[in-house]
């Protein structure tokens, strides 16, 4: 985590504008939420909630979701 954190530092995204390599960390970053690590990074549990709110990461959930259920992505 503390890499994570130095790199993205005072930015929003890791490499300046939001990008696959932001979804993808995001991503990772949610299964840590229940298990407390991010408590004691704010600044990446900022930047997990900055990306699970943005429309891309949506986008990106609904057709994964759908890929593995089989029904087309809502909306």
């Amino acid at each position: 985590m503390r890499p994570l954190s130095a790199r993205l530092g005072d930015a929003d995204w890791l490499d300046g504008a939001f990008s696959a390599g932001d979804l993808l960390m995001v991503s990772v970053s949610l299964g840590l939420k229940s298990s407390g690590l991010l408590d004691a990074y704010p600044d990446l549990a900022a930047y997990v909630a900055r990306g699970e709110a943005g429309p891309a990461y949506k986008r990106a959930f609904d057709a994964q979701l759908a890929a593995n259920t089989g029904k087309p992505p809502a909306g």
